[in-house]
């Protein structure tokens, strides 16, 4: 099996092939994100952790997150799942990945350092193998939190910029447009949406209101008119019958 070791403090990468199956066996059965002890890898590893990643099987199928086995599988996948990229609008698809628990079928072990130990391996924790990141951070809470600035203080004195070097032409700098700044002009449009927010929830409330009493006056006219007209109708038949009643006395 081969181990896929990763730095991030480098930025390097070492592919190291491992066949002694004892020294593998304490990769087995444990999940993606759970983290191994180095001094099983041999003395050049010892004080290392190492955190499981991912991988891949002999046929190239990737291990998938979440999903609780050891051996492949099939899953329906859609827009948002990892393992997958729909090629239409809507587009499912079933396809075969792997658990996320490791076995000895696994040709690639995805590892990356977490903690470094005392002895320095080349090509991948050296300082002469160290590559620098060519991009900075771009949001704002990772600019301060790179250089250990306060809540307060303007990320924007922080921003790495890249010298652009042209032959024949004036030489500039280029800096990434920074995420989630916070600024004065922010706030203030936050506090517009505010009140403009409140604004359409008080006229609702309003127009809601005086809907409600315009019922409530049709619905009392309407009540109204048909207590009249059941009175006229009464009247009328009073009428009538006393009317009638006079006729046969008359004839009586």
């Amino acid at each position: 099996m081969k181990l896929n070791i990763a730095c991030p403090t480098t930025g390097c990468q070492k592919v190291i092939e491992i066949e002694d199956e004892k020294k593998l066996r304490a990769f087995y059965e444990k999940r993606i994100s759970q983290e191994v002890e180095g001094e099983v890898l041999g003395p050049d590893f010892a004080g290392y952790t190492f955190k499981i990643s991912g991988g891949n099987d002999k046929q190239g199928f990737p291990m998938m997150q979440g999903v609780m086995l050891h051996h492949r599988t099939r899953l329906l996948l859609q827009k948002g799942s990892k393992c997958y990229r729909p090629r239409k609008v809507g587009e499912r698809k079933r396809k075969s990945v792997r658990g996320c628990i490791v076995s000895h079928d696994l040709a690639v072990l995805n590892l990356v350092v977490i903690k470094q130990g005392e002895k320095v391996i080349e090509g991948l924790t050296d300082e002469k193998s160290a590559k620098p990141r060519r991009l900075g951070p771009k949001r704002a809470n990772k600019i301060k939190k790179l250089f250990n600035l306060g809540k307060n203080d303007d990320p924007r004195a922080g921003i790495i910029r890249r010298k652009i070097v042209r032959d024949g032409k004036k030489d500039y700098f280029k800096a990434p447009k920074i995420q989630r700044l916070i600024t004065p002009e922010r706030l203030q449009r936050k506090l517009k949406w505010k009140a403009e927010k409140r604004q359409r929830w008080e006229k609702s409330k309003a127009a809601a209101k005086e809907y409600n009493d315009l019922v409530t006056l049709r619905n009392k006219e309407e009540r109204e008119r048909r207590q009249s007209y059941k009175e006229k109708r009464r009247s009328l038949s009073r009428k009538l019958s006393e009317k009638k009643a006079k006729a046969a006395a008359g004839k009586a």
